[in-house]
């Protein structure tokens, strides 16, 4: 799988507004603050935000005293919410969702291998929520998966 660095970059500001959130749910955070904290490009990340709010993640307020919070709770809004919202659906095969792909011949039930990552990925990203990152309280079939031999180690190719 792929992470853009839109989706990075928004989950760890959608973290950073998580953090407010427990504070005061309808505290403002500058975007400049949240570049800063996280060190990211100030003007990427003004679009990135843009783009959450647009999807009703984010609200933003004008002026001096204006600035970014969530819109929703963060037990609400998923990882998957988040990648649906920057770089849109989860899975694509060449710009198609799985299942109106089609195979001839050998590669005929490729299309179900496909399908299957998608399910995969559902599965992990739209059962965290931004909530669950920031506490570190991710679901133990996830923490499973982080246990499992070369989890964190690179395999080449």
């Amino acid at each position: 799988m792929h992470i853009s660095a839109k989706a990075d970059y928004g989950m760890r500001a959608l973290l950073e507004l998580a953090a407010s959130y427990r504070v005061d749910p309808n505290q403002l955070t500058k975007g400049d603050a949240i570049a800063t904290a996280q060190k990211v490009p100030v003007k990427f990340l003004e679009g990135i935000l843009r783009q959450l709010r647009q999807s009703g993640i984010v609200a933003s307020q004008r002026g001096a005293d204006g600035g970014y919070r969530l819109d929703r709770n963060p037990a609400e809004v998923t990882i998957a919410d988040v990648v649906r919202a920057l770089d849109g659906p989860l899975a694509a095969v060449r710009g198609k969702r799985p299942e109106e792909v089609e195979y001839d011949g050998a590669s005929e039930h490729l299309r179900e291998v496909w399908i299957a990552v998608r399910a995969s990925m559902r599965h992990v990203l739209e059962g965290i929520s931004l909530d669950d990152v920031a506490t570190n309280n991710l679901p133990s079939d996830v923490t499973e998966l982080l246990a499992e031999p070369g989890a964190w180690q690179r395999r080449s190719g």
